[in-house]
């Protein structure tokens, strides 16, 4: 997933209500005196962080994956049937 400029804000701002025109920092309206609004450098880095989050975890997925693929194919083995084996078991 790619990290959005509107989904950094909201991360660095949940509980304040805001819109944008055309996806432009320059057309934000702040809903909410009380809160500062973030500086587009402060929701650029949001984003930056954020997908270093999502990025790692879609690697520990993949990483997760294969190992259980592959403990999969391990026991298979002891059996001694093979993946094509199951394949042709489950269809």
């Amino acid at each position: 997933m790619i990290i959005t400029f509107e989904t950094a804000l909201k991360s660095l701002c949940p509980n304040v209500y805001w819109s944008m025109a055309q996806g432009d920092y320059a057309n934000i309206i702040w809903g909410d005196d009380s809160v500062q609004k973030p500086t587009e450098e402060e929701i650029q880095a949001e984003m930056v962080r954020l997908q270093a989050i999502e990025d790692a975890r879609v690697q520990s997925e993949e990483q997760a994956a294969s190992a259980a693929k592959a403990a999969a194919e391990a026991k298979l083995a002891k059996l001694g049937l093979t993946a094509d084996d199951l394949k042709a078991i489950l269809g």
